[in-house]
């Protein structure tokens, strides 16, 4: 496939369009209104509020309704696992998470909560309370999470000049229905748990500061989100971009891949970041660079091409301007 292709079809790609939806809260919550805290950045992977000389955070998710209808034990498991990876991207750790669940019976709910029960077990991170509703007319999944850090790795803090770290763990299978890489619900959870404490130990150390857990938008939307804060450009070298075998490159930048980081890090930490990844097995190469400006580009086979432009286009509204 072209560049040129390959862009056209990134662009179109329903996890990019999908990103757009949040410009609706930042219009809502625009700086300035009364909603907002100057103490609070939104458009991060968590709120991190600041508490006792760090930082609570707190973030939810909401479950695909496909998901939840067509694999609800997976759509249990995976409302767990995604917020506590948003608490880790941030170098926190997870401490409880609350979960809101409707349904049209409670027989359909067993699946569900024995997805979630078994993601909780796995990560340790206990199911402290919520809301629940038998009687819905449709069945419907999120959960919320609480977490705390000390120093935090936060998409507002990439600089031009940082080389793009992409972390992840191939040790896994492609969902056969969602584009969804995963490593997580038969992996070993005590390597789960050793994979995830590896964010946090980058930001207590001082190793990394910047960065963002890459969501359902795939490589390219959370790119973009990581840019759209920081108020960078980058460039993004797919030359250099390693992918599961059982993936094109074109499937693994839109995919969810269960674990997996974007990493912007100053050029003198990035040997000491890639060995504490690499001693897990985990993959952690550089596939890119920030860069002055707003623009995305692409490379690949010696062609570039600008992918987006964030000062004419946003993605998701949040940005420094």
């Amino acid at each position: 496939m072209t560049l040129s292709a390959l862009v056209d079809r990134l662009r179109h790609s329903l996890s990019l369009v999908q990103k757009q939806d949040i410009q609706t809260a930042s219009q809502a919550l625009s700086v300035g209104t009364e909603w907002t805290s100057s103490e609070v950045l939104l458009g991060d992977d968590c709120a991190a509020i600041p508490d006792r000389g760090g930082y609570l955070l707190l973030a939810a998710e909401g479950m695909l309704p496909s998901l939840v209808e067509t694999d609800p034990w997976f759509a249990g498991w995976c409302a767990v696992m995604v917020n506590v990876s948003d608490i880790t991207a941030m170098g926190g750790h997870p401490i409880a998470i609350v979960d809101a669940l409707w349904s049209q019976s409670t027989h359909l709910t067993t699946a569900i909560w024995d997805g979630m029960k078994a993601a909780a077990a796995a990560y340790r991170v206990p199911i402290v309370g919520g809301h629940t509703n038998c009687h819905s007319p449709y069945n419907a999944l999120s959960v919320a999470i609480l977490g705390r850090a000390t120093r935090l790795i936060s998409s507002f803090n990439a600089r031009s000049g940082d080389q793009l770290l992409m972390v992840a763990d191939f040790r896994g299978t492609p969902h056969p229905t969602y584009p969804f890489w995963n490593a997580a619900t038969t992996a070993d959870p005590v390597q789960l748990r050793e994979n995830l404490a590896l964010l946090p130990h980058l930001a207590e150390t001082g190793l990394c500061d910047a960065g963002k857990d890459i969501s359902a938008g795939g490589i390219i939307g959370t790119l973009l989100m990581l840019l759209e804060t920081s108020g960078c450009g980058a460039i993004l070298d797919l030359d250099l971009m390693p992918y599961p075998k059982a993936l094109s490159l074109e499937q693994w930048l839109i995919s969810f891949p269960s674990y997996g980081f974007l990493l912007s890090v100053r050029p003198d930490q990035v040997s000491a970041i890639q060995s504490c990844f690499h001693q897990q097995s985990l993959v952690c190469e550089v596939v890119g660079e920030m860069q002055v400006g707003r623009e995305l580009v692409l490379r690949l086979a010696e062609e570039s091409a600008m992918f987006w432009d964030l000062s004419r286009q946003r993605l998701t509204g949040f940005s420094q301007g």
